[in-house]
């Protein structure tokens, strides 16, 4: 028998959570498989921390969104977000499913190609585009999503230049209730920007004023103010065939659906008070279907949401480094992974299980991550089983912008698997070594060499 590792005794506090109307929450619930694949597995397999991605729960995601907007209206198509997740499988996951692509840098717009979405089904959003990204944009016939008035400007004289009719959308900013308004991007509603600069594009010959788009915030969470933002990108449209006897093919409504993480500072759990797909769905279509436009003339609604789609189809597995008391008596569990790779840490507070049975006795504790940082923390407070040294974890809904805005710093980026539909694990990301930080790197001749 091995010798039981010594604790000192403390007294703690008798919490059983918070309480809300549905009562109190326990979230400790082992979870020792992804679909069917032991946790333990993955783990062995390709190391600690790993990501992991359900294609199974992306597919029924995809599914899900789709089948709530096309019941309602008869012209529907999304288009996958490249900066929410832009591993190639994942985005040919969307594209299997006929998804387009909308990205919003050059990088993710090469990536698309690559991928094999053609260019006319590619939507380039985003304040910094350059020359030669928006000649590439051009020659590809991709819709340029205008965003300020130097880049109509730009796109204009290339468009004359070139001899070539160039399909631009217009993005819309504007006041839809919720604050504070996101009006740093595209043309503003209210003061009459978005119009001004719809006129300058219908003046000139060069330029097909092809859509309007918005997207009006993050994590929205009040369905109104989706419509909001349709009533008034309709109000836009039909002004434009009232005026210049023009009917413009689509209107894209962005993003910013919320997913079942909780925002830090919520009084509720996210998946208690986030909209479902079918009231975001209601709420725009509703709308554009009760503005009047001819059965023919109908725009096609394009969404470009990420968050809702994938968020729920990654895990992020990690391992118990050690455990300690911190000065105020409060137990302290570091893990081998942080707000290094866990970037969404900063805003939500992650659901987090055990990946093992554990017993009965429970405790409030501090998670960290493994950096010298006392900012690297992945929950402030959380009820969890005494973990010990060697145990795993799975975090819940991290599929979303964790493997796009992580970071190489102090530790290098884990591996990325993704779990199929048939329960087979693939490698879509290899893990990062010191090789891969070094490539980049050159050394100048006179400091190749020293003596210590």
């Amino acid at each position: 028998m091995s010798k039981i590792i010594y604790e000192r005794p403390v007294i703690t506090k008798l919490n059983t959570g918070i309480s809300n109307k549905f009562g109190t929450r326990t979230e400790y619930t082992p979870v020792t498989d992804i679909d069917g694949v032991s946790v333990k597995s993955i783990i062995k397999e390709h190391g600690s921390p790993c990501f992991v991605i359900s294609e199974k729960q992306l597919r029924k995601n995809i599914r899900s969104a789709q089948r709530a907007f096309k019941t309602r209206y008869p012209k529907v198509q999304f288009a996958w977000s490249y900066k929410t997740n832009y591993i190639n499988a994942v985005c040919n996951v969307f594209h299997q499913e006929g998804i387009w692509a909308e990205v919003v840098s050059g990088f993710e717009y090469q990536k698309a190609i690559q991928n094999g979405v053609p260019g006319n089904k590619i939507l380039f959003n985003g304040p910094d585009k350059t020359t030669e990204e928006l000649k590439t944009a051009m020659e590809n016939n991709s819709v340029i999503h205008l965003d300020h008035f130097d880049e109509l400007f730009e796109v204009s004289a290339m468009a004359e230049e070139r001899k070539q009719k160039t399909r631009v959308a217009i993005r819309v900013n504007m006041d839809t209730g919720v604050y504070p308004m996101w009006d740093r991007f595209g043309f503003n509603y209210e003061n009459g920007q978005a119009w001004n600069c719809i006129n300058k594009v219908m003046a000139n010959e060069w330029l097909d004023l092809t859509g309007l788009h918005c997207h009006i915030g993050t994590y929205m969470l009040a369905v109104s103010a989706y419509s909001i933002a349709a009533s008034k990108l309709c109000d836009l449209a039909v002004n434009i065939k009232s005026q210049w006897n023009k009917s413009i093919e689509y209107l894209d409504m962005g993003g910013g659906f919320a997913s079942a993480n909780s925002l830090k500072g919520s009084y509720l759990q996210g998946a208690d008070i986030i909209p479902t797909i079918d009231e975001y769905a209601e709420a725009i279509t509703s709308v554009i279907l009760n503005y009047g436009f001819k059965q023919n003339e109908l725009p096609l609604l394009i969404l470009e949401t990420g968050r809702a789609m994938i968020d729920d189809a990654g895990y992020l597995l990690g391992s118990v480094l050690a455990t300690k008391r911190l000065s105020d008596g409060r137990r302290a569990t570091i893990m081998d992974f942080g707000v290094n790779i866990l970037f969404t840490a900063f805003w939500y507070n992650h659901k987090i299980s055990p990946a093992q049975e554990f017993s009965h006795h429970t405790e409030d504790m501090v998670l960290y991550g493994p950096l010298c940082m006392n900012i690297d923390v992945v929950r402030e407070s959380i009820t969890l089983p005494l973990l010990s040294k060697g145990d795993n974890v799975v975090v819940h809904r991290v599929g979303a912008y964790n493997m796009t805005q992580w970071m190489q710093f102090i530790q290098m980026r884990p591996r990325v698997v993704m779990i199929d539909e048939k329960g087979e694990v693939h490698i879509i990301r290899e893990r990062e070594t010191i090789q891969t930080l070094e490539q980049l790197e050159s050394m100048p001749k006179h400091l190749s060499s020293f003596e210590l």
